[in-house]
């Protein structure tokens, strides 16, 4: 059964619905940082006998303020809720983000979203938050808020590597862009997945050799183009090794949006329409374009044979 609850808005809530201890932030990835911040909010649950709550932004604020700029999501909403759920969050708070919250004050956010409308208890921040209109809210002002309205406050300090760099959602999409899932799962905590819809393609795979189940990649993050060796859950649990093709195939005529390729190895079943969420393990070359159909099989050949013997490495 699931237990996460999803609460759209923080007007007008029923007592039941109200004085959570929150975590605050976009959450995008929910990855190692993130998690230091919910979990500051979470052993104040605990002290105040409250509900985990995790307030979010829908639309992301940077789609809201620069609605030009490419895609750069490193989660679906569904993702992030497992993701939360899996953390103990009872509650997540998805705020409109629109001209009402853009253009409220620091304090007016404080006071009326957090105090008023979700009756806070306490709010966890990371070390960078900033909020309110022009950002000009930060977690200082948030203590001083805290102490006036009656809720307590916890910023997170920030995680590092062993490098010292600070996990952040933006080294993910930079490790992503370069090619470099391994760096990005480093920061996340597990692999970064793309899910979507198996959609109905040319069926060319299939005439070749190699089946594979397409799905767009919508507003996520575009990794760097290229051949994955990947790990794919079914809707009915299984996880499925596989090879997968990110790009636009250039071999085949015709323009193409971008698309996850992937061929499920040891499968054939019907799996069109159905939600699908593949994990990229290891990138294993770059996309190129073929001479032909030929010489792209026998490569794709080699890649799946190459994910195999990381992904299923033989018996000793």
């Amino acid at each position: 059964m699931r237990r996460l609850r999803v609460i759209r808005g923080w007007k007008d809530l029923s007592p039941g619905d109200r004085g959570a201890a929150l975590a605050m932030g976009s959450f995008d990835g929910v990855h190692r940082g993130h998690q230091r911040v919910i979990a500051l909010a979470a052993r104040a649950a605990g002290e105040l006998g409250a509900p985990l709550g995790v307030i979010t932004f829908d639309p992301h604020p940077r789609v809201y303020f620069r609605p030009g700029e490419p895609a750069f999501r490193l989660m679906q909403p569904d993702q992030q809720a497992r993701a939360l759920e899996a953390m103990g969050v009872d509650i997540l708070y998805v705020l409109p983000w629109d001209a009402e919250l853009a253009n409220m004050t620091d304090r007016d956010f404080a006071a009326s979203v957090l105090h008023r409308g979700l009756g806070a208890r306490h709010v966890a921040v990371g070390f960078d938050n900033s909020f309110g209109k022009d950002r000009t809210g930060s977690p200082e002002t948030m203590r001083a808020y805290g102490a006036e309205l009656g809720f307590g406050v916890s910023v997170a300090e920030a995680v590092e590597d062993g490098a010292g760099e600070k996990f952040s959602s933006t080294h993910v999409r930079e490790a992503l862009r370069d090619g470099r899932p391994g760096d990005a799962a480093a920061i996340l905590g597990r692999p970064f997945a793309i899910e979507g819809a198996v959609q109905r393609g040319r069926q060319l795979g299939r005439t070749l050799g190699f089946p594979t189940a397409n799905v767009a990649l919508t507003d996520y993050v575009i990794p760097r183009f290229g051949v994955y060796a990947t790990r794919t859950r079914l809707p009915d649990g299984r996880h499925v090794p596989g090879v997968a093709n990110i790009g636009v195939n250039p071999t085949i005529e015709g323009v193409r949006i971008p698309l996850l390729e992937v061929w499920l190895f040891d499968f054939d079943e019907d799996i069109y329409d159905q939600v699908i969420e593949t994990d990229l393990i290891a990138f294993l070359r770059p996309e190129l374009k073929f001479d032909g159909l030929e010489t792209m099989t026998a490569q794709v050949m080699k890649d799946a044979r190459a994910a195999r013997d990381l992904l299923m490495p033989p018996l000793e």
